[in-house]
């Protein structure tokens, strides 16, 4: 049984695949999780996040299913933004399973006795090559909302992006220093996966900038638990046949290989650099572009990554 946490990109792609992986998949709702449970009777119940719409009565419901004998995981991909809240959850579950290489550790430390890496990985039945009208076409584009680092390094950036045709969209971009400058650029609000897709498949160059993860602003992490992973954006980038330029995370070349699938920068000044030189130079571009698609869609799809998942909650007999 699948409880998603309504991210649709995610959710859509873990069902998919588990109705290619499993024998047969009950999806049901965080409210209705014990009631589903005890109808069905699963071997094995996975919760997506356990976090935003997840109702007060989550976890009394998780201890009612596993009193039913049947196995609860849970799969956290916000970590380590919410360890004030994910410390407490995870003890309400028989296997943890974390996107972020620096919180199994974390979870150990308090003591779990099954808790596993699974990175995130893409759903290509959202993000891949497409063709898109003229409105999708840009030079570069950075789609997610504005914290304190993305609003630093694109106020360094304006005056060489204000040169450009740039879409910058997401929420409270009014943070940045040089809004005014930057204004024309900006589309305010949230973006649905599809437009997303849109927009990356229409891009020349497509930015990734990791979130920060130190406590405050707009993060709960309480444990100060450092960030070392990559996020989502990096696959559904590269699964669109767009090559991307991104700030580096520790487990960045577990994935992908810097210079020749993926591109990396550490400064303002490097990613100007960078974003002027493949501007310039189409066919690199494309090389590495394509590269990334390949190495996405052979090793980051929910179907290739489930399995090491299922292998710990449900494993063949």
């Amino acid at each position: 049984m699948y409880v998603p946490q309504g991210f649709e990109a995610i959710d859509t792609g873990v069902r998919e695949a588990l109705q290619q992986l499993v024998s047969e998949l009950v999806v049901s709702t965080p409210e209705a999780m014990y009631e589903t449970a005890a109808r069905e009777r699963p071997e094995a119940v996975l919760v997506m996040n356990g976090l935003h719409v997840f109702p007060e009565n989550h976890l009394e419901q998780i201890a009612a299913i596993r009193g039913l004998g049947i196995t609860a995981a849970i799969w956290f991909v916000d970590d380590p933004y919410f360890t004030e809240d994910t410390a407490v959850i995870w003890r309400h579950y028989d296997h943890v399973f974390t996107h972020e290489l620096g919180a199994v550790e974390f979870y150990r430390s308090l003591g779990a006795a099954s808790v596993h890496y699974v990175p995130l990985c893409v759903n290509t039945g959202m993000f891949h090559p497409r063709r898109t009208g003229p409105q999708y076409k840009y030079d570069i584009v950075f789609i997610g909302n504005a914290f304190r680092n993305r609003t630093e390094l694109f106020d360094q950036l304006a005056p060489y992006l204000s040169t450009k045709k740039v879409l910058i969209a997401g929420g409270f971009w009014e943070r940045l220093g040089r809004y005014d400058q930057l204004a024309p650029f900006i589309k305010d609000g949230f973006i649905p996966p599809g437009e997303t897709a849109n927009y990356y498949s229409g891009a020349k160059l497509v930015i990734n900038i990791h979130r920060p993860w130190k406590n405050g602003q707009d993060n709960r992490n309480t444990h100060q638990l450092p960030s070392r992973s990559i996020n989502p954006r990096t696959y559904e980038i590269s699964a669109c046949g767009t090559m991307q330029l991104t700030d580096v995370r520790e487990d960045l070349g577990r994935f992908y290989s810097p210079g020749y699938d993926i591109e990396t920068f550490g400064s303002a000044e490097e990613l100007q650099r960078k974003m002027d030189y493949y501007l310039h130079h189409e066919e690199e571009r494309r090389q590495i572009a394509l590269r990334g698609l390949y190495t996405t869609l052979r090793n980051h799809t929910f179907t290739a990554r489930l399995p090491q998942l299922l292998d710990v909650i449900a494993p063949r007999k």
